[in-house]
């Protein structure tokens, strides 16, 4: 499956911005989808997940309460709603769907996913 992830860009500190991830297969509904992050200098990290009938979802500690993730399974896409924004948000946003296997480990590991985007760089202002 193909990810293209849009909507990054830069923003201050304590706005919001809504990343898109639209994705090429018909079966998208049938996907796991997570978004991950990758600051300059530091490993990709978990940010949120959301199981494929979008009835379970998982946060990175940091982001709780401040992100959202969800998906409109008609539309083929998972969205990430990001407010209240920090300056140590600055990354590049990464979709992943997990296109194999049923079961659902709360989507917070890399190794779940099987197909990537290309990024989407959010920038922080202080």
């Amino acid at each position: 499956v193909q990810l293209q992830a849009f909507g990054g860009g830069l923003v201050q500190a304590g706005g919001s911005l809504r990343l898109s991830c639209a994705a090429s297969a018909r079966t998208f509904s049938r996907y796991a989808m997570g978004w991950f992050r990758q600051a300059p200098g530091k490993e990709r990290e978990f940010v949120a997940a959301i199981r494929w009938s979008g009835g379970s979802t998982n946060y990175a500690n940091s982001v709780k309460g401040r992100f959202t993730i969800s998906r409109d399974n008609a539309k083929n896409t998972v969205y990430l709603q990001m407010t209240s924004l920090k300056p140590e948000d600055t990354a590049v946003y990464y979709c992943a769907a997990k296109t194999s296997g049923s079961t659902w480990y709360g989507g917070r590991n890399i190794g779940e996913y099987d197909s990537w985007g290309q990024g989407t760089l959010v920038t922080v202002s202080s």
